[in-house]
């Protein structure tokens, strides 16, 4: 599948920032940059046009919207079309981590009622990519006080021991989001909605829990859920929360303030602690399949 849209300035710029750590090293004449985001190829145009090719490519362009002239009716029309899900009783899950080298990956369910919005938006809830760490830090225990939240931790040992031929990352998000929504919503029971910020496909979601026992049905998936229900933002920043912490203690541990995402200072810590450490370090503290670990064994496969 192709899907090809064009973008204003300001979205090129995030976008080169978001996959500044997935872009390929290839150079192509009038192109941006290339970069590769699980299944799906995205290639930036100089002309401002964004091509997305593979299985998902509709999903990751839906992220960053549609043609600049249809943009401000679109977003009206999606207020409109999403405003039942932001006013409910809902049961909402995302994860946080995936992203980086170092550190767990953390998925959090939350519940959040029609009354509790209010307060939520008091307290500045919107998607967690663009509030400070600090202000996680400080609103994440308040949410946490007052509604109900499930969230589970793969730290980087378990998802080393899991990631290969049968676990791809999909299926362990998949896996751990199923977690969390069966519990939280066999606790809560009542509730309008229950709505995951949308990864893959709701047949592939599904394709991927084959074999557990305890499956919860009834999504519905959104994509850029966190900006259009309170529960799933919530879940955003409680998981943002929990990773924090542990990628805190990570640091002390081997006593080195560890760089986020997957970028070239992460390189250069990953080169300082195998050096120190050994190259088992990395099992401890890495996702050991990001490229990453190619580079800093100086082994890369091409």
């Amino acid at each position: 599948m192709n899907v090809v849209i064009r973008v204003d300035d300001d979205t090129k710029k995030e976008m080169i920032e978001y996959y500044k750590d997935k872009m390929r090293d290839k150079k192509i004449p009038y192109v941006v940059f290339q970069a590769q985001e699980e299944d799906t190829v995205i290639t930036m145009y100089e002309s401002g046009k964004v091509m997305f090719q593979g299985k998902s490519a509709d999903i990751d362009a839906s992220h960053w919207g549609i043609e600049i002239e249809e943009k401000k009716q679109a977003k009206e029309d999606t207020r409109k079309k999403y405003d039942k899900y932001y006013h409910s009783n809902s049961i909402g899950s995302d994860e946080v981590g995936t992203g980086d080298y170092f550190g767990p990956i953390v998925v959090t369910a939350t519940y959040v009622t029609k009354d509790d919005i209010d307060f939520l938006e008091e307290l500045g809830v919107m998607d967690s990519k663009k509030i400070s760490d600090d202000k996680i830090r400080d609103i994440a225990p308040k949410i946490a006080k007052r509604i109900k939240y499930k969230s589970i931790i793969l730290k980087n040992e378990e998802y080393n021991e899991k990631y290969g031929t049968n676990f791809n990352l999909n299926k362990i998000k998949s896996i751990m989001h199923n977690t969390v929504l069966y519990q939280l919503a066999n606790e809560v029971k009542k509730y309008d909605y229950i709505i995951v910020d949308q990864f893959a496909y709701e047949e592939s979601y599904y394709n991927y829990l084959k074999g557990i026992d305890k499956i919860q049905k009834g999504i519905t998936f959104i994509t850029k859920a966190e900006d259009k229900n309170m529960a799933v933002a919530c879940g955003a920043i409680i998981s943002r929360y929990l990773f924090l912490k542990e990628f805190d203690k990570l640091s002390d541990e081997v006593h080195v303030p560890l760089p986020k995402g997957a970028g070239a200072d992460v390189d250069k810590i990953g080169e300082e602690l195998v050096e120190k450490y050994g190259e088992e370090i990395l099992n401890k503290v890495a996702k050991k399949n990001f490229k990453n670990t190619d580079r800093i064994l100086h082994t890369m496969i091409y």
